[in-house]
Parts: structure tokens; C-alpha cells; sequence
């Protein structure tokens, strides 16, 4: 073993983070112990979580390490530019409001099987398996490159070799967490997930509250952040640009160091344009937090509308926090880099750059103690995000691929092949680090993924609520067609993005394949949406209406009375107080982050 850094985490901060430990295999035990041996129980937690715990589950789920280190990187580099996407709680009252009615009448288990009862079994297939490979791709593999970033800062940098193969913290901590994760992700199921986030987001706020305020009284208030941080930190208008591009919808211009424009094109790859922000930002959040089987399955658990709904209402409470929690602390570390009031972190920055900012903050700003309870906070998220993905994909697996093979299955079949699936997850997350370890780029890339595979998916479940006229053949088609476009993109992108060999500098300029590498992801995302929405209804009309009849109470449009009245039923002027509230905090945040 060769030592390298020394630790900065002493006696009280392992005792901190001990305990973190012993609280979740203590809650897992609890709930393996009351559990059922049927899938209802097992996959939705017996559709029978409290209003608090579905909240605290869809908020946790959606914070992983990725969003911690993504998210301040980005403060520290960007400003609060990144909080456009944090302000999409307005997405989980879309939730509440529009889609927990259908979920809760259709008593599914998933959102590929909502998608068979509303069009066909082959939309069902599709989604299923896309929403796999999505899964592993991007939530399992971003999430270990994260955490990889957390504890190659935190941890000191412990090398052993065994033979040829090269382990370090990196492949420490990951391995550590992805089997820890799976283990109580495999045996309690919904439930101990569940209960699990519930307990982490009160260590993940409390500890991030901790750093932000530590971090403020060490700069010296708040007006002293903003004095040091500029107007144009400050400012959510802004679109982030690279240096020597003036960014505008059509064309956008690069000038040279003179002054003078050298090209003009609309497709050149900004990092986030006003226009794509303006339309691919909401598609993005409205299918993430309405239709993604991730963050869904929560609600699914509720035993009625009502505890969905306040479920999904906490959610969008709590979404609220990621802004001032995660995205200020990188403004924080960079005022305290940039004016010296921290040398330690000062020199870090500057060696190691924006990525690591949240981290660092926690590395050589904090005293013993609460550094432990910071590093239980980034555990928590790490293990949250991971725990949320290993069991949407065992349920996912189990209920639309598993039972349709195997009909006769019996409940504990299905629980088995549950755990069985889970296990999968867990070898394959060990199989990516690697990858992930060794990738250039990657965290970067898998940023756009959601961006080209979303679209068709928010498309057909849109759609398909609001308007009873849309039919199988309509969904079907523009689904293969929205995934070729986005597997295509993905395609042509990974070569450059990865660095492979005669790649380093992409393709040829003005080729076609260029062109479509260097159309910003969120323009093509765009692009993408129209040509799902233009398939999807073109193909409507030219083939006969659905059985109105068959799905009844799916749609707006045949919805019954008795729908209509039990949906009123279950709200009164809580629930609307709440959303009001969420929206005003939103509009208050637009308005402050002006410069």
C-alpha cells in the first residue's frame, strides 16, 4: 500500500459517520422483519407509505452525490445559472395536481404498464427496456463517478495493487457504497428505501445547511458573497457561453480575439442557450418528475390520491432546497478561493479546479465533527440516488419483463426474481466503475443522455392523458422513432466524447456528422420532441380511433363523473396553500437572482 494524502477525517468524524451507518442497517433490519412475501409489498411497500415518507423518497431519489458535486462545481465555475433546472419543483405540482389521479386509479405497479392499459403491450416493451438501459447508463454511472469525486477528495489517496489491477479510494468507497446500497435495497425492497430516505434527507439538508452557514460566517455574511461573486454569478437570465461566443437563438456568433465574428451558425454547441432552456428544460423536468418510473414508484406506494398528492407537494417543497444548499456553497468556495480568506482552499482550487468545490469546502473548512456529519450527508445522497435506481430497475424488470414470461409466477417467485434483479444491478454498477473511472468526459456526456432519450417518452404520456384520441399505433411509432433520433445522437457524440483514438478532435468541421455533434443537446432535444409529437399524431389520424371503453378513466377525456368527484374529494385548501407556497418561493427565486 503507498500512502499518499493524509486524512482529514479524524476519531469524532468516523464515530459520526459510524453512526450514520448503524441508523440505516438498523432501519433495514426493522423493515426486513415486518415485511411481506408478495410483490405488492416488496415493490410499493404494501401501497401503504405515509405522505412524509413518499416526499422525503422522491427528494432523495432525485439528490444523488451527482447533484451535490454537479451542482456546486457549477456554482463555483458558473454562478446560479444551474438553478434553472433546481427550480423545477412547478414539475412535482404537475405531478400532484395532474397525474396522481390517473397513477392511483390504474393501480399499477409501473410506468410501462400504465403505458399498455392506456395504448399497447409493445409500448410497454419499448419503454420497459429503454428505461433499463437509461437506468444503467446514466443514473448508476453518474452516480459512481460523483462519489468517486467525493471520496478521491475527502479520503487520502490509498493505493493497492492486486496484480495488475490498480485499487484506490475511488474503487473504495464506491464498491463500499454500491454494496451496501444494494444489500438493503435487496432484502427490504420499496419499504426500506423508503424509510431509509426519510432518515437521510434530514442528514443530508442538516448537513449541508451546516456547511453553507459555516461557509458564510467564514467569508463574512452574505453581502460579502455577493460583492465578491459579482452581479454576473448572481444572474439566472444569463445563459452560460463559452469564452468568445455571444449566445442568441439564431444564429449564434464566435469572435476571434479582434472583435470579428469568424462563424455564425445556430447549431454551435453552447453550453445552455435561453431558447433551449426556455423549451427542453421543462420537457426534461415535466418527463423526470411525472412519467420516470424512478421517481414515480414513490407515489405509487401512496394507499390513495390524497397521500400522493401532499407526498408529491412535500416533494416540491423540499426541491426547493438544492439551490441555496448546493449551488451556493460553490459560490461560497469560490469567493473564499478567490479572496485568499482560505488559503488551504485557495490552493486547492487552483490546483484542482471547480469540480471538486463541495468536497474541498468540507476538506479544509470544517472543524472535526461536522465533517463527519457533511461526509454521512454526501453518503446519504449517494446512497439515496443508487437505492432509488436499484429498485426501480428490480421492479421494472420483474413486473414487465418476468411476470409477462413467466404468468404463473407466484408471489414469492416474483419477490425472488426481485432480489435476484437487484443483485444484477449491484454487479453491474461494480462493472462500470472502471469504465467510469477511466472515461474522459463522461459526467459531462451522460448530462445530455436524458436530454435525447426523454423527449419521445414526456411526448406519448402528455399526449396520451390530455387527448383520448391518440392511439397504440400513434404511441408506438413515435417512440422507435424518437429513440432512433436519440440513439443516433448518442451515437455520434460518444467517439468525441470519450476521447477515442482519432476522435480528440471530433470530426471533420462542416461534415454531417459535425453538424450534428455540435448542435447544442438541448436544441436537439427540441428537435426531437416535434418529430415524436408530428409522428404521434400524424400516425393517430391515419389509423382508426381507440376503444373509448377500454381506456376509461386514463384519459381527461374519459374520465367519468365518479372520477371526477373522488379527485375533488381527496384535495382541500391545504394542498392548494402548499402549491401556491412552492410557486411563490419559485417566482421569489427568479426575481433575486436577476445580478
Amino acid at each position: 500500500m503507498n500512502g499518499g494524502t493524509a486524512s482529514t477525517l479524524v476519531g469524532l468524524d468516523w464515530f459520526m459517520i459510524g453512526l450514520y451507518f448503524c441508523l440505516l442497517l438498523g432501519i433495514a433490519w426493522w423493515v426486513v422483519r415486518r415485511g411481506k412475501d408478495n410483490a405488492t409489498d416488496y415493490f410499493l411497500a404494501d401501497r401503504n407509505l405515509s405522505w412524509w415518507i413518499i416526499g422525503a423518497s422522491i427528494f432523495m431519489s432525485n439528490i444523488g452525490s451527482e447533484h451535490i458535486v454537479g451542482l456546486a462545481g457549477s456554482g463555483a465555475r458558473d454562478g446560479v445559472a444551474m438553478a434553472h433546472y433546481e427550480l423545477h419543483a412547478w414539475c412535482l405540482l404537475v405531478l400532484a395536481w395532474v397525474f396522481v389521479p390517473f397513477y392511483a386509479r390504474s393501480l399499477v405497479f409501473t410506468m410501462p404498464e400504465f403505458l399498455e392499459r392506456r395504448f399497447s403491450a409493445s409500448s410497454r416493451y419499448v419503454l420497459s427496456i429503454v428505461s433499463l438501459v437509461t437506468f444503467i447508463v446514466s443514473k448508476i454511472a453518474v452516480g459512481i463517478f460523483a462519489g468517486g469525486v467525493v471520496f478521491a477528495t475527502l479520503l487520502p489517496e490509498i493505493h493497492f495493487h492486486i496484480g495488475s489491477l490498480e485499487i484506490d479510494s475511488f474503487w473504495v468507497g464506491s464498491v463500499a457504497v454500491i454494496v451496501l446500497t444494494g444489500l438493503y435495497t435487496m432484502l427490504g425492497g420499496m419499504r426500506a428505501v423508503a424509510y431509509n430516505d426519510a432518515m437521510q434527507v434530514v442528514v443530508l439538508i442538516g448537513g449541508s445547511l451546516l456547511l453553507t452557514a459555516y461557509g458564510l460566517v467564514q467569508l463574512g455574511g452574505w453581502s460579502e458573497l455577493r460583492r465578491i461573486c459579482g452581479s454576473e454569478m448572481f444572474n439566472l437570465w444569463k445563459p452560460m457561453v463559452p469564452a468568445g461566443v455571444v449566445s442568441t437563438w439564431a444564429p449564434v456568433l464566435e469572435k476571434n480575439a479582434a472583435g470579428e465574428v469568424v462563424r455564425q451558425a445556430w447549431y454551435f454547441n453552447t453550453n445552455f442557450p435561453w431558447l433551449g432552456m426556455a423549451i427542453c428544460a421543462p420537457v426534461i423536468g415535466l418527463w423526470y418528475w411525472c412519467t420516470d418510473q424512478y421517481i414515480i414508484q414513490r407515489a405509487l406506494s401512496a394507499p390513495n390520491q390524497k397521500v400522493a398528492r401532499r407526498g408529491s407537494l412535500f416533494a416540491a417543497f423540499l426541491k426547493l432546497f438544492p439551490v441555496y444548499l448546493f449551488i451556493i456553497p460553490g459560490l461560497i468556495c469560490y469567493a473564499l478561493a478567490t479572496s485568499g480568506k482560505n488559503p488551504a482552499l485557495a490552493a486547492a482550487f487552483a490546483s484542482e479546479g471547480s469540480q471538486g468545490a463541495f468536497p474541498m469546502m468540507v476538506k479544509y473548512m470544517l472543524p472535526a465533527g461536522l465533517r463527519g456529519v457533511v461526509v454521512a450527508g454526501l453518503l446519504s445522497a449517494l446512497m439515496g440516488s443508487l437505492a432509488g435506481v436499484f429498485n426501480a430497475c428490480s421492479t421494472l424488470f420483474t413486473v414487465d419483463l418476468y411476470e409477462k414470461l413467466r404468468p404463473k409466477a407466484t408471489q414469492h417467485q416474483l419477490v425472488r426474481m426481485g432480489r435476484i434483479a437487484t443483485g444484477i444491478m449491484v454487479l453491474i454498477a461494480l462493472a462500470w466503475i472502471p469504465v467510469v473511472k477511466g472515461a474522459h468526459g463522461l459526467y459531462n456526456y451522460l448530462q445530455a443522455v436524458q436530454s435525447y432519450l426523454a423527449p419521445p417518452i414526456f411526448v406519448v404520456f402528455f399526449l396520451g392523458v390530455f387527448w383520448k384520441r391518440m392511439n397504440a399505433q400513434g404511441c408506438f411509432w413515435a417512440m422507435v422513432v424518437g429513440f432512433i433520433l436519440g440513439v443516433f445522437r448518442m451515437a455520434v457524440d460518444t467517439p468525441v466524447t470519450v476521447g477515442m483514438q482519432g476522435f480528440e478532435q471530433g470530426y471533420e468541421p462542416g461534415s454531417f456528422l459535425w453538424i450534428i455533434n455540435n448542435i447544442n443537446f438541448q436544441y436537439f432535444s427540441i428537435l426531437i420532441t416535434l418529430a415524436s409529437i408530428a409522428v404521434m399524431v400524424g400516425v393517430s389520424f391515419l389509423t382508426p380511433e381507440p376503444d373509448y371503453s377500454r381506456i376509461g378513466g386514463l384519459t381527461f377525456g374519459t374520465a367519468t363523473d365518479r372520477d371526477r368527484a373522488e379527485t375533488r374529494a381527496s384535495w382541500g385548501w391545504q394542498e392548494v396553500a402548499g402549491s401556491a407556497f412552492v410557486l411563490a418561493a419559485i417566482l421569489g427565486a427568479y426575481l433575486y437572482f436577476n445580478g
